[in-house]
């Protein structure tokens, strides 16, 4: 079923003793806000995570729909040839016969973009440029991630590691050799003092990081994106850096819950329904107000930050805009639209609700 409201998804994710997002420019030293101090992630580094978990979960499945679950945008893969294939499916007998004579057609390129939204995930909710190589359009995604900054300033510091064994030191020509014997003299005749490498990883000790999207339900119809690829993006999004691990990321978490807030429409829907799925499509109110109902500071008599737990957190329920509904989402994906605000506490204590 088609996306019908918009939707905006909010959540807090910490990092602890790892690196959240290197910059590739900075010898993959975390991204710092050279004015502010604070630490940011790009929407990019945080859609990968979640096409990570898609990726390795649901590989060559289909949704009920027939829709594909494969993911387009994956790393070490070529994306020109998956756009070859699109436009390909669309060729008389598979096979351009003058590829400097061919030009697709607008026919063409709508052909091969709607086989990509059908095949892949990843083109329904995040979107992608298709026109590299073989042409299969521009696909505007429903599903947008902003950059998230850290709520405090951080340290970042650079960690010296050394490695127990050992291979032929930098600076030094690659030794080849053609037997085993030829080798161990050459590693016999080696100092001590280069048996060893020596590394080092750059972290941050502590940040507290609020995690934005917005789900657009108008581009969504585009797209084709529908509610079961919503709830995969849930389900991805609280299990991400659980499912995708690795060394520099061994420190990050999504907090849970998970908010999601729906635009229903102010208006009756059994006396105005036109009018109130046009305000639930195109949203009740901006979504900046939206994700300020979620705030978290320091708390007063906290001097180092090392948790979320030195954070006082607060979500502002009285302040959800008219036409406005929120869902919380646990590990499972599963969003929860009937919440019992009566024993909030009890499982999300760290949260205060006014």
């Amino acid at each position: 079923m088609a996306l019908k409201n918009r939707y905006e998804i909010l959540s807090l994710v910490q990092a602890t003793m790892c690196n959240p997002n290197g910059d590739p420019d900075m010898d993959n030293r975390p991204r710092i806000d050279d004015e502010t101090g604070r630490a940011y992630m790009t929407d990019v580094s945080i859609k990968s995570r979640i096409r990570g978990y898609v990726d390795g979960t649901k590989h060559n499945e289909k949704d009920s729909n027939g829709n594909g679950l494969d993911i387009l945008i994956r790393h070490g893969e070529s994306l020109n040839r998956d756009i070859a294939e699109a436009v390909l499916n669309n060729v008389d007998g598979g096979k351009i016969k003058d590829l400097k004579k061919f030009k697709n057609t607008t026919a063409g390129v709508k052909e091969a973009r709607d086989f990509i939204l059908k095949k892949y995930w990843d083109a329904r909710v995040f979107g992608g440029v298709l026109s590299t190589g073989l042409n299969a359009g521009q696909i505007n995604g429903p599903v947008q991630f902003a950059f998230s900054e850290s709520i405090d300033p951080v340290t970042p510091e650079i960690v010296g590691i050394t490695r127990k064994a050992f291979s032929v030191p930098q600076g030094e020509k690659d030794a080849v050799f053609g037997t085993l014997h030829e080798y161990d003299d050459w590693a016999a005749k080696l100092p001590d003092e280069k048996k060893k490498g020596m590394g080092n990883k750059k972290i941050v000790p502590y940040a507290l990081f609020p995690i934005k999207a917005c789900v657009s339900a108008g581009l969504a119809r585009n797209t084709g994106m529908t509610d079961e690829d919503f709830q995969l993006l849930i389900e991805a999004w609280a299990r991400m850096y659980d499912y995708n691990i690795s060394a520099s990321k061994m420190g990050m978490s999504v907090l849970l819950p998970i908010f999601v807030f729906k635009h229903i429409g102010t208006q009756n829907p059994e006396t105005n329904s036109k009018q109130n799925a046009n305000e639930a499509l195109l949203g009740c109110a901006p979504a900046y107000q939206i994700f300020e109902l979620l705030d978290a500071k320091k708390k007063e008599n906290v001097e180092i930050l090392r948790s979320y737990l030195d954070y006082e957190v607060v979500f502002h329920k009285s302040m959800i805009p008219n036409g406005v509904i929120v869902g919380i989402a646990d590990y499972s994906g599963k969003i929860n639209w009937d919440i019992d605000w009566d024993s909030w506490n009890s499982k999300y204590s760290w949260i205060k609700v006014d």
